[in-house]
């Protein structure tokens, strides 16, 4: 039997029974160019010679094109297997492999190699390890300050659900920024992010500002899974009342037809209005468009939201 007769294992078998969602024609604000320059494979050839797996590749993100063509690439750490199923996430479901202790060394390589000022470090979930992988994420920001004393570090972390102790081990490690993303409204947490508690999410986030004052914390939103505006709003002020600095928002597009349906393309002009709402709101650094991903421009978005503090401890 060979590769083209074997049977392919499905990547998301607990997706497997649910109906086939109808698949909505993107608007013309939505496509974006296949990806395919030099600099692209460039990107794509270190990651692989340092067997690197990447969000931009694992969670089909719209943006590879243009961020691989400047060599920002967003590594996932931990294996690319998730002990979570959420219903708008593209990254394979099931029981993950040992945590491969020679990856910081990798990571930090990578940074090296594709000379990045700024790097987002993310991770699959992995509930089978009793601190979540908090030693593990420490580890690759001190690989990255070994290699890269002058790299600025910003890691988007799981929730560590009922991991006591992980949270702290992470905050300790000192990244420039700390990302977990809120992902939706609490009335679709069921329904999109059934493994995951809002509210714990939300005090995740409200810790880190009370263990270290002066890291910059950041949370995203998908919008256009069902959720309304003024659940948005509710959302941003749950968001600010934990004094977080940074706010994302882009459109859910739905990796397969398995996945949670798309509800609505939002218009740019709606993202605009959510934009000055975030601000109006008191967030330092808004990013709200259609392709807003992240990690998408994290490097100038940083250096932006260091000049918003600046600017609003100066005033």
């Amino acid at each position: 039997m060979n590769e083209l007769t074997a049977p392919v294992r499905p990547r998301h078998p607990e997706k497997a029974r649910n109906p086939d969602n109808p698949v909505l024609r993107k608007p013309a604000w939505i496509r974006v160019k296949a990806p395919g320059s030099k600099a692209f494979g460039n990107t794509r050839g270190i990651l692989k010679d340092l067997n690197l797996t990447t969000v931009c590749e694992e969670a089909a993100c719209p943006n590879i094109g243009e961020c691989w063509e400047k060599k920002h690439a967003t590594m996932m750490i931990m294996g690319e297997t998730c002990t979570r199923a959420c219903a708008f996430c593209n990254v394979a479901t099931g029981r993950p492999l040992p945590l491969d202790a020679d990856e910081p060394a990798r990571v930090g390589e990578a940074v090296r190699r594709l000379g990045l000022a700024h790097v987002v470090i993310t991770s699959v979930d992995r509930d089978d390890l009793a601190d979540g992988g908090a030693a593990h994420f420490a580890a690759v920001i001190e690989a990255i300050r070994a290699a890269m004393p002058a790299t600025t570090i910003e890691i988007l972390t799981p929730d560590f659900l009922r991991k006591d102790g992980a949270l702290e081990i992470v905050v300790a490690a000192r990244p420039d920024v700390f990302n977990h993303n809120l992902e939706t409204v609490p009335r679709l947490y069921p329904s999109v992010r059934p493994g995951a508690r809002y509210y714990h999410s939300l005090r995740l986030l409200d810790r880190v500002k009370e263990m270290d004052p002066k890291m910059f914390t950041k949370s995203g939103l998908m919008v256009g899974l069902g959720e309304s505006r003024e659940e948005v709003m509710q959302v941003m002020d749950d968001m600010r009342s934990a004094d977080i600095d940074f706010i994302t928002v882009g459109q859910y597009l739905a990796p397969t037809r398995k996945h949670h349906p798309i509800d609505r393309f939002v218009t740019p002009e709606e993202f605009h209005g959510l934009e000055t709402m975030a601000y109006g709101k008191g967030f330092l650094m808004v990013s709200a468009s259609p392709l807003t991903r992240s990690s998408h421009h994290a490097g100038e978005d940083f250096a932006r939201l260091r000049e918003a503090r600046e600017a609003a401890v100066g005033g």
